[in-house]
């Protein structure tokens, strides 16, 4: 297993490479001047080329490129202009916000979809079914940012149900020791039941906009497998055996049919990466999403480049830990197939 794993992972380098080429390029293609951006309306002509020497943009791309590979090996991503900080700094400090966002997002949106989902294929064309049918074409429909606005002016505008959109936490509360980076898990660790309660509010708008958004493909194909396998053969043998109607729905049924939901999931995540930057910026949320968002608006060559990146690695695991959960599924799968 760990030699299948380590294969998976050497297999991924060429893709990686790939999007590292092609997020270079497109950084150098877009419309802006760093220089002149740096060097503010009042820059001279003079002082524009100084800032240019000084990042390197009046070298070649083939040198410029050339000198961004030497500083990745070494695990430099770049200096973020915007902010004076190195790049990997900013992403190792700002990447637990985006992760407990999503990875909150999705589990809310998992415990929803899928029980909605069973409940609709077990009562086809029964008002369940309709309500899933209903939900799914809403989420997809709506706008992530409309979802976002709607949801601050109803629950914390008029009902007041929902704490100020204002980032992680409230201004006059301190952050929790830092262990994890995430908010939640961090003040759970600390023991601190107060401080949990108040980031985990500040993460009800944002999670409820992702989840929405996410919830409607997991019920979607949950509803579907359950309508597949409940019409099978082994299903109805079981039920003629005499097993209870919940052994045969969990054990039989849903077992089986978990294994499209679980590749659903992995298009999920990476789904949910990408609608996190308006989230993020919609409720200031301090991950890498809005300050990639940033960079990108001042031409900020490197922080884009390492976000990218640190997308591509993400997924890239998210899909080695989707193969491991085939086999733990159903033992039948292997990862040398």
């Amino acid at each position: 297993m760990p030699l299948i794993i380590l294969k998976r992972l050497l297999g991924t380098l060429p893709n990686l490479f790939g999007i590292v080429v092609i997020t270079f390029l497109l950084t150098r293609a877009l419309p802006g001047d760093p220089a002149a951006f740096f060097a503010g309306p009042a820059g001279t002509q003079e002082a524009v080329e100084q800032v240019r020497e000084k990042l390197g943009l009046n070298k070649t791309l083939p040198e410029q490129f050339w000198i961004y590979l030497k500083d990745l090996s070494a695990g430099n991503l770049g200096q973020a202009l915007s902010t004076g900080q190195p790049v990997r700094q900013e992403l190792l400090t700002r990447l637990p916000a985006s992760l407990e966002l999503v990875l909150a997002s999705l589990l809310f949106a998992i415990a929803i979809a899928i029980p909605l989902g069973v409940a609709a294929a077990q009562r086809p064309n029964s008002w369940i079914d309709h309500a899933c049918r209903l939900v799914t074409t809403a989420g997809v429909s709506l706008p992530t940012f409309f979802t976002g606005l709607l949801l601050t002016y109803v629950l914390y505008f008029l009902l007041g149900w929902a704490p100020s959109p204002i980032g992680r936490l409230d201004p006059y509360l301190t952050s929790p020791p830092t262990i994890t980076g995430m908010y939640t898990v961090d003040s759970l660790l600390a023991g601190n039941i107060k401080l949990f309660l108040a980031s985990a509010s500040q993460l009800m708008l944002p999670v409820l906009t992702l989840g929405i958004f996410v919830l409607a493909p997991i019920a979607r194909m949950t509803r579907a497998a359950m309508l597949q396998v409940l019409s099978a053969d082994f299903v109805r043998t079981a039920r003629a055996s005499g097993l209870s109607s919940t052994t045969v729905l969990v054990r039989y049924a849903l077992r089986n049919a978990l294994l499209p939901v679980v590749t659903t999931l992995g298009m999920v995540f990476s789904f949910l990466l990408g609608m996190s930057v308006i989230v993020e910026k919609v409720f200031a949320w301090p991950g890498v999403g809005s300050f990639a968002l940033e960079a990108l608006v001042a031409s900020d060559y490197a922080p884009v480049q390492g976000f990218v990146l640190t997308m591509a690695v993400l997924y890239t695991l998210l899909n080695l830990l989707i193969d491991l959960l085939y086999v733990v599924i159903d033992p039948r799968v292997r990862l040398g197939d």
